[in-house]
């Protein structure tokens, strides 16, 4: 998902976050995607404001797909409230609902009185005719995953919507123990700020470390940092302690180090087009905040392009190597500080 679809989704469910507190409300949801986060914050959202705390027995139903059909979820859909204004049926795991394409009759002539919610793992087939009727008479939110190199941007924009600011660093520490997982961000701020002097407005790197448990000393975000400035002690210290880490797994180190690099070349690209490229530009194409570009302008220096090339090429066979392809007795640790050793010997 590019960066503008994942801002025009987090815009989109603020939107019907808002509108459900007020009580507004369309009578069926399509929450689909295979990043779940922002289904269940629609579908908690919708749960929470459809209905008072007395009307729910009677009006209110949650089932899961693989456990019911699309006959019992219609002729659930059907029912009038009992002493209340509307009933909620909420279809989790709806992927797994056989034959749900029945449903599309039902959307086209939906009762009012009713808000049916379908969360979808995955994505509805959107030819046919479900979805299309949906899409006119409800509401389809779309929830992609995001990529690696979008995740400080989103941690960034996650916190300002909270009224706080998160440290570039800091941000790219929580993305690195968390990984694409919004769910895991969101559950690790929560349980962060419960934790923070009141008043703080600012979630610097320490707070992360702290709070989350994990260590920019010896982070691959770190190493990536000690590699663009050619600092080989501190490249083969860290190396070797992220290898020993108990949870270390060598294909995402090299995940993490083929997207460093790969950044270099789309940068010495760039200033290969324009030598002096203004910020506007270099924040296109690198992907991260300016806080970081000094760090491509020295990396730069020490892996010209045909480097940067090699380098790529090492992370290559080393990929195929931590999949367990012709490494050998090497340990994934003892693979890293070779594949390090190499970068820097380049």
């Amino acid at each position: 998902m590019a960066t503008k679809g994942y801002i025009e989704t987090d815009r989109q469910c603020r939107n019907i976050v808002e509108d459900v507190r007020n009580h507004i409300f369309k009578p069926v949801y399509l929450l689909m995607g295979d990043e779940p986060y922002y289904p269940d914050v629609v579908c908690d959202a919708i749960i929470e404001n459809a209905l008072l705390e007395h009307e729910r027995d009677f009006n209110q139903t949650v089932v899961y797909g693989p456990d019911t059909d699309w006959q019992t979820v219609q002729d659930t859909a059907l029912r009038f409230p009992m002493m209340s204004e509307r009933t909620l049926l909420v279809v989790k795991e709806a992927q797994g609902l056989k034959q749900i394409e029945q449903l599309a009759a039902y959307c086209q002539n939906l009762l009012d009185s009713t808000v049916l919610v379908l969360v979808y793992r995955g994505s509805v087939d959107k030819r046919k005719t479900l979805y299309k009727n949906i899409l006119k008479t409800g509401v389809v939110v779309e929830s992609l995953p995001l990529r690696d190199y979008e995740m400080t941007g989103w941690i960034e924009s996650y916190y300002r919507d909270r009224g706080l600011k998160i440290a570039p660093e800091a941000a790219m520490l929580l993305s690195e123990s968390a990984g694409t997982d919004l769910s895991k961000i969101a559950v690790e701020t929560d349980k962060m700020l419960k934790n923070l002097p009141e008043g703080t407005d600012t979630v610097t790197v320490e707070d992360v470390e702290r709070n989350v448990g994990v260590s920019r000393q010896f982070s691959i975000f770190e190493l990536t940092k000690a590699l663009s400035y050619h600092d080989a002690p501190s490249c083969l210290k860290i190396a070797a302690r992220i290898g020993n880490a108990p949870k270390f797994a060598m294909p995402m180190a090299v995940s993490a180090l083929f997207m460093h690099f790969y950044r270099i070349l789309k940068y010495e690209a760039l200033l290969m087009q324009t030598p002096h490229p203004a910020n506007d530009a270099k924040a296109r194409v690198l992907g991260v905040s300016p806080y970081f570009f000094k760090d491509y302008d020295s990396a730069v220096r020490f892996f010209p392009v045909r480097k940067t090339m090699n380098v790529i090429s090492l992370l290559n066979e080393y990929d195929y190597k931590g999949k367990g392809g012709e490494a050998g007795a090497a340990t994934p640790g003892e693979l890293l500080v070779e594949l390090v050793t190499k970068i820097l010997n380049t």
